[in-house]
């Protein structure tokens, strides 16, 4: 699976739906690393938020989850910036499904109770290459909170 997402990731276009779908996920997974390395650390509570998102959304094994996971740290870490992941989820994903990878990333940042200002500002970089209204992405920060916090 990790050679043929390598492809998929540094080539053209996807041969079939298998490998769309895999580009889909290693691109997706790459942003939810970035966002959960962001203030220069990857908590642990972090990174398993990032599993479990990734397992709901994708449907994929605790096995399948971390290969994916583990392949989209080495692109993160070789990625000069986060557009060729987004660009990916750009043209794949609904509005709907970008708003679901927003909530999550707003799901990361807050894992660890805390908005760091590395979070904030890639939070705001991610909200306008995914081509998501600042308004919706605040939305999607308050639902967040609500839920961790309804008392805030």
């Amino acid at each position: 699976m990790i050679g043929k997402i390598a492809r998929l990731l540094s080539g053209g276009p996807a041969n079939d739906a298998g490998q769309e779908r895999e580009r889909i996920q290693v691109a997706t997974c790459a942003l939810l690393l970035e966002m959960a390395h962001a203030d220069k650390s990857l908590h642990e509570l972090g990174e398993q938020v990032v599993h479990d998102i990734l397992a709901e959304k994708f449907d994929l094994s605790p096995e399948a989850v971390n290969e994916l996971a583990e392949y989209a740290q080495k692109e993160r870490e070789e990625s000069v910036d986060v557009f060729r992941f987004a660009r990916v989820i750009n043209e794949h994903f609904s509005i709907e499904e970008k708003h679901e990878v927003m909530e999550a990333l707003w799901r990361i940042v807050y894992a660890d109770g805390v908005l760091d200002k590395h979070e904030d500002a890639l939070a705001r970089q991610l909200t306008a290459l995914l081509r998501i209204s600042p308004k919706k992405s605040i939305e999607l920060k308050l639902k967040v909170l609500d839920e961790i916090d309804p008392d805030r």
